[in-house]
């Protein structure tokens, strides 16, 4: 199907995250030209980054119920929604956000393990659960912070920190998991893919190259299962994998592994082809993608589940332009725009 047009309609879209994802992603304008300048300084006044930020005190912290991973609308997830859109780089009225999830993250309770016996040892003890040699430790918290820091250019000495904590956790397999079963020895797809990210984005910005190794020993837990199916007997491994949502948060599917993998420079290799093929198949018949599945409820009702921006429905035929742009990046790169 000749994408031209789809790429000309979201071009000339009313929300400015969209033609900088189109024009950084797709068309490959490079990031600190004048025009993407002006484009992040329209993100950053613009309405999506407003909501994000409208429960910042008189300080510029946020708001919480309970704390910074307020489900969606904690410092923890407004952080990791800037870094995606476009919002501009060095933005120094966010640190204070930033101290709060680094406060919250670099804890001391994530400086302590324990040998743990059982799931319910597991729970009762302080600090960080060991069992059977593996840190059972849900680190898509500490990844995705990283992984924001990172892209919104406001790392400093303590983001070694969450690289240094990452690295070790991180299993034998490449990735990380925080199941309590004492049998569990294989790594999470969801608690793998936001440390991999981050630990790739801060090697290339810092040129740390055990970050940069971490990271691509992680892609193996994904590509080893084709993005999505079993190693043993090829079956798809969650059904949620195979539909697309925007945003993912702290979930999995094919397309933020595909997105994951581009990032990684390994968007070619040849474990992608099956799940580039089912996002190709996807594509509607009037070009572009749908969320077929979200995870948010949209609405600035302070309730967990509830995001301050509307990402848009679910349908089999509307098309979803935040899924769209990447799911283009993604084909761009792999060479199949």
């Amino acid at each position: 199907m000749p994408r031209a047009p789809l790429i000309d309609a979201l071009l000339k879209s009313e929300n400015p995250s969209i033609r900088w994802k189109v024009l950084a992603g797709v068309q490959g304008e490079d990031a600190a030209s004048p025009k993407m300048k002006r484009l992040q300084n329209e993100i950053r006044r613009g309405p999506v980054a407003a909501a994000l930020l409208a429960w910042r005190d008189a300080r510029g912290r946020m708001r919480h119920r309970y704390n910074v991973y307020d489900k969606w609308q904690g410092a923890h997830w407004t952080l990791a929604a800037l870094s995606d859109i476009g919002y501009p780089a060095g933005d120094a009225s966010l640190k204070p956000i930033c101290d709060q999830v680094l406060e919250h993250w670099l804890g001391k309770q994530f400086f302590c393990e324990f040998e743990a016996r059982s799931n319910q040892h597991a729970w009762r003890g302080h600090g960080v659960p060991v069992m059977q040699g593996r840190h059972r430790r849900c680190a898509s918290q500490q990844g995705s912070a990283l992984l924001s820091l990172v892209r919104l250019g406001l790392v400093d000495d303590r983001a070694d920190q969450l690289v240094e904590r990452l690295l070790h956790w991180q299993w034998p397999d490449g990735g990380w998991n925080c199941d309590k079963n004492p049998t569990a020895d294989t790594s999470s797809f969801m608690e793998t893919m936001l440390p991999m990210r981050g630990l790739a984005a801060h090697g290339r910005t810092t040129g740390n190259a055990r970050a940069k190794r971490a990271a691509r020993k992680a892609a193996e837990v994904f590509l080893a299962r084709k993005l999505y199916r079993r190693r043993v007997d090829d079956r798809v491994i969650h059904v949620d994998f195979t539909r697309l949502h925007y945003p993912l948060y702290w979930h999995y599917d094919i397309l933020g592994g595909l997105k994951a993998m581009m990032e990684l420079g390994l968007i070619k290799d040849a474990r992608c082809r099956d799940a580039l093929d089912l996002l190709e198949e996807k594509e509607l018949p009037a070009g572009g993608w749908a969320a077929e599945k979200r995870y948010f409820r949209p609405g600035a009702k302070r309730a967990l589940g509830f995001d301050n921006v509307d990402w848009g429905g679910t349908s089999n035929q509307v098309r979803n332009d935040w899924i769209t742009a990447d799911a283009l990046a993604v084909l761009r790169a792999a060479g199949r725009l």
